[in-house]
């Protein structure tokens, strides 16, 4: 059951932080080259987050 709802809630925490990137890129006029980098580096960042919390959470 809770990995069901972590599961949910990560996808959903990974949806937002794309979408207030995008707004970042649109805001800042970050050039169309860059911008696939700059997504790839915060959704490792943020998977690598959830994961560890994820582990946190689940082992403790």
């Amino acid at each position: 059951m809770v990995v069901t709802f972590y599961i949910f809630f990560a996808l959903f925490i990974l949806f937002m932080i794309n979408t207030m990137t995008n707004s970042l890129c649109l805001q800042k006029e970050i050039p169309e080259e860059r911008q696939p980098k700059v997504f790839r580096t915060i959704n490792i960042l943020i998977t690598i987050l959830l994961t560890s919390s994820y582990l946190k959470i689940f082992f403790t």
